[in-house]
């Protein structure tokens, strides 16, 4: 599945990327989620991307989505039953079986 085609329910991963090391970035995906599964929710919609946005950049229309992750997944401590929902871009996001 490419980029910017998950429909709602498909199971994804966020890339474990670190692109900061790279040199001055500006990413809106947080940390904790880098490399962690998660189920889209809902697509919002086509933005433009914020991480070119921030430098001035010609800024490509980029899919967002709504991706609920376990929290347990992320902290070993975290009560259970509940859900985390974030906003990732499309590039953040790959397929996971």
């Amino acid at each position: 599945m490419t980029s910017g085609d998950f429909a709602p329910g498909a199971s994804v991963r966020v890339r474990d990327d670190w692109p900061e090391t790279r040199g001055p970035v500006h990413i809106r995906t947080p940390h904790y989620v880098r490399g962690k599964p998660g189920r889209v929710v809902r697509r919002l919609g086509e933005y433009p991307n914020p991480e070119d946005l921030a430098f001035a950049r010609p800024a490509p229309r980029v899919p967002l989505y709504h991706v609920a992750f376990d929290p347990a997944a992320i902290w070993p401590d975290a009560k259970g039953g509940d859900e985390l929902l974030i906003e990732i871009y499309a590039h953040w996001l790959e397929a996971s079986p």
